[in-house]
């Protein structure tokens, strides 16, 4: 790949991290080639090239504007198609568990390594509002701010790469947050509750803190906790379909025929 390329990839990904819209202005040219590691040279270079696809536009004298997010969407027009298929089939949830393992342990170690007192303000606030929407019974507020919490963290590690990943993943993550929650407070809410709540605090304490191992161990004991309390909750599902597709003569009863008179 050319450079003037990988500035562009970088460049791309900064503006979905961001989530900047049409209209929007980039940071400074300075700034910008500060935070993406390249030189002023090559980033306008990148920034030339997408003014010429229409994806950004330069203004003299008032800095570059987002003009399309057409190039910058491509990874919510990637991961579409599985919300549809996590719709139609809940088992690819346990998919997302996977890819949410690889990736956010790395973005826990990193934000507790890496974490401003900004980024550590937001992640707070994140888990505050989550918590709130909890307590007050907002199922899909709560899921909401449940993924906002985790991209606040991915937020703070500061690799534009995870950032990307964990933004484009967004739809998928609600989509899969929204149907574990529902699943793991069928049975047990109050403790349930009481055990995510205490999760997520531990992995923002550890960030906070500046423990990266804490913060990985803890991100790593909360993804695990809820791929197992949806994979008891499957396999009670699948149990009970089994025993609703069984005929209902077909159950022997327990006790012989005369046997089973009521007693007098």
């Amino acid at each position: 790949m050319r450079l003037v390329d990988h500035v562009v990839e970088k460049l791309l990904a900064l503006v979905q991290a961001r989530s900047l819209q049409p209209g929007q202005r980039l940071p400074a040219e300075r700034a910008l080639a500060a935070e993406l590691g390249v030189s002023r040279s090559s980033l306008r270079e990148a920034i030339q090239k997408l003014v010429s696809q229409g994806v950004l536009s330069a203004r003299q004298g008032d800095g570059t504007y987002l003009q399309s997010t057409a190039r910058a969407d491509w990874l919510q027009e990637a991961v579409a198609p599985l919300v549809n298929l996590l719709d139609t089939d809940p088992g690819y949830r346990f998919d997302v568990i996977e890819t949410r393992h690889a990736l956010e342990t790395a973005t826990a170690e990193l934000a507790a390594q890496r974490a401003t007192a900004e980024d550590k303000d937001r992640i707070r606030r994140a888990f505050d509002v989550m918590i709130e929407h909890q307590q007050s019974g907002h199922t899909e507020l709560a899921a909401r701010s449940d993924a906002q919490f985790h991209l606040a963290i991915a937020e703070a590690s500061h690799n534009l790469v995870l950032k990307q990943l964990m933004h484009g993943l967004f739809s998928v993550v609600l989509s899969t947050v929204t149907r574990n929650r529902e699943d793991m407070f069928r049975f047990s809410a109050p403790e349930t509750l009481r055990r995510l709540s205490a999760e997520h605090q531990a992995v923002m304490l550890a960030i906070v803190e500046g423990d990266a191992p804490r913060a990985r161990t803890s991100m790593v004991e909360h993804l695990e906790h809820v791929r197992q309390t949806i994979q008891r909750e499957a396999e009670d599902h699948a149990r009970r379909e089994r025993l609703l597709r069984l005929p209902a003569d077909a159950v022997a009863p327990l006790l012989p025929p005369s046997q089973t008179s009521p007693i007098p």
